[in-house]
């Protein structure tokens, strides 16, 4: 399937939430649930029947024998469940056409639930009975075909793919809430782009997981850059998610993208289910930006948070007891502090933070400046505006390396600002393309010293000139686009290794003039980089002359818009 193909089947696909939208007795943030829920029944069936020949003939050969074994157990190690007739997909799209299908669907999700322990309470079953309205009742029925649609020969990757674009949709569709279970894919992208995560036995946590998009993009980036499915088994993600119904959402996808891991329910700022401290190879997340409600005697002790000092309020003495419990004044650098402490000897971390904690002050200052002086920070990303639902504001990435302390670079961080690049999607909400990913992601490698790995992109793109046409059409890009990629590269780095570039990077030093420490251990990269000022080859009383003429045509206009404003009242005021 190409990727035209694939987008007309997504856009066919999403159009079945647009008819339950319309029909079902559903609150409008609800009708996510049911969708995905039929998902990942056709995922079951679809994935199920490709391993449906080998699990039989396996069970048929060894039947009779010492070691026989039932069809569960041998689907449960070829394809990870057991998936029982009533939930075949058939059985459910040839029932009839009325209000008993929602039962048949109930039946099938408790079944798998009941055969396969890992998903206990995790599928939606109660909804589909507001899915079959009196007046309506072949609406469940018209939404059960169309995901018939989804071809039996699809592959497991894409049907993850599918999936993420429901979860991204529905997230762009209940605004604030839904932000709160989704990061846009593309961020998360780049952030894996950054940590290039490696399969085999190591072992990934996200203490704020939502819908589990860090484990999926890990595990797609790992299985792109040619991981074993041997050494992809190895690999073990753990979540942590406070959200019931998005706990539900993370196990899904896990199980839909062949992840393996957990997700548990807690708040992670009091619970560590999995003794995190020092454990994991690789932390990713996007928490929740400036909580301030956790209170200060609950975390004060717990090591995860106080190695390099806990967020405080300066207390003044009332002289009146106060039943309110003391709370920190903002959760960010519990978050932040976390992610440095749940690293291993050679551990990596990524995160998504409000741009106000590059700068935040007092008890908080201390904590950066530790962390600076302990070497472990590596990369701080600027994100450009609206590449969140819920965030209109540039977000930060703070990128931790724990290895780093042992290296030449231990005192030097690098800062990337990437405000303006992006690719607009509609008028409030951006994201990255896959070529400004990379071309992000390929500043990282040439910090690295990995000048193979930019001559490697180059050559990609100087390969897909030569085969693009003159004039796009549709998803196929023309050859102006694939030059401006590579001018892209080559006018920054014409030397093919890293290099300051000026409103874009820099690896700055922590002692010196406008070191780190001169700029008041600051982790914001535009104090850093710099600002490119475009020459407009204009000369000073040219520039006075242009000025003043757009001042006079904006006197102009703004005379022209109150005489219409006068005589719009005047109108209103005759007629009524």
């Amino acid at each position: 399937m190409n990727d035209l193909e694939l987008k007309k089947l997504k856009d066919d696909l999403w159009h079945a939430a647009d008819i339950l939208r319309a029909g079902a007795h559903l609150a409008a943030n609800k009708y996510g649930q049911p969708i995905l829920g039929l998902i990942f029944l056709r995922y079951a069936d679809i994935l199920y029947k490709q391993h449906k020949e080998d699990i039989e003939a396996e069970y048929a050969a060894k039947k009779g024998t010492r070691i026989e074994r039932s069809l569960k157990e041998i689907a449960v190690e070829k394809c990870g469940f057991y998936l029982p007739e009533c939930a075949y997909y058939d059985f459910l799209n040839d029932a009839p056409d009325n209000a008993h299908k929602a039962v048949l669907v109930k039946e099938a999700m408790s079944e798998i639930e009941k055969e396969n322990p890992n998903m206990a309470g995790v599928l939606p079953k109660e909804v589909y009975g507001q899915l079959v309205p009196a007046e309506e009742p072949d609406l469940l029925s018209k939404i059960v075909r169309v995901f018939k649609d989804i071809p039996e020969d699809i592959s497991i990757d894409l049907f993850g793919e599918i999936y993420e674009y429901f979860l991204g949709n529905f997230a762009l569709e209940e605004g604030k809430d839904g932000g709160a279970f989704y990061t846009p894919a593309t961020v998360v992208r780049y952030m894996v782009e950054v940590l290039q995560p490696e399969s085999g036995d190591k072992q990934f946590l996200d203490p704020a997981c939502g819908s589990g998009g860090m484990f999926v993009q890990a595990a797609r980036y790992m299985h792109n850059h040619n991981a074993s499915e041997s050494d992809l088994m190895k690999f073990r993600c753990y979540g942590v998610e406070k959200e019931p119904d998005t706990v539900k959402l993370a196990k899904m996808n896990l199980l839909l993208n062949n992840v393996r891991g957990e997700i548990t329910e807690a708040n992670s700022f009091y619970a560590d289910p999995y003794n995190a401290f020092g454990r994991f190879d690789y932390v990713m997340a996007n928490p929740p930006f400036n909580v301030d409600e956790v209170v200060y005697e609950r975390v004060k002790d717990d090591r995860r948070f106080n190695v390099y000092g806990v967020p405080k309020n300066k207390t003044k003495s009332s002289g009146k007891a106060s039943d309110k419990k003391e709370t920190v004044p903002n959760a960010n650098y519990l978050w932040i502090s976390y992610f440095a402490t749940a690293l291993n000897e050679t551990g990596k971390a990524g995160l998504v933070m409000a741009n106000s904690a590059s700068d935040a002050g007092k008890s908080e200052y201390e904590i950066r400046r530790k962390m600076i002086e302990a070497g472990i920070i590596k990369q701080m990303v600027t994100l450009p505006s609206n590449m969140f639902w819920t965030v209109t504001l540039p977000a930060t990435l703070w990128f931790f390396d724990k290895e780093k302390p042992k290296t030449e670079k231990r005192d030097e961080i690098l800062f990337v600002d990437a405000r303006n690049i992006f690719t607009q999607v509609d008028r409030a909400h951006r994201k990255f393309s896959d070529e400004q990913i990379r071309n992000l992601g390929i500043i990282t490698r040439l910090y690295e010293g990995d000048t193979e790995a930019f001559q490697a992109l180059l050559a990609e793109y100087r390969a897909e000139l030569a085969n693009a046409p003159d004039v796009g059409e549709a998803d196929i890009k023309p050859k102006a686009y694939w030059q401006e990629q590579i001018d892209w590269l080559t006018e920054r780095f014409p030397d093919g290794v890293y290099t300051d570039v000026v409103g874009l990077c820099k690896a700055a030093k922590l002692e010196g003039e406008d070191g780190i420490i001169d700029q008041d251990y600051s982790l914001n990269p535009g104090r850093y980089v710099g600002v490119v000022i475009e020459d407009d080859g204009m000369t000073e009383e040219e520039f006075k002359e242009t000025m003043m003429s757009l001042y006079s045509e904006y006197r102009h206009l703004s005379h022209s818009a109150k005489k219409i404003e006068d005589e719009l009242e005047l109108n209103i005021n005759q007629l009524f």
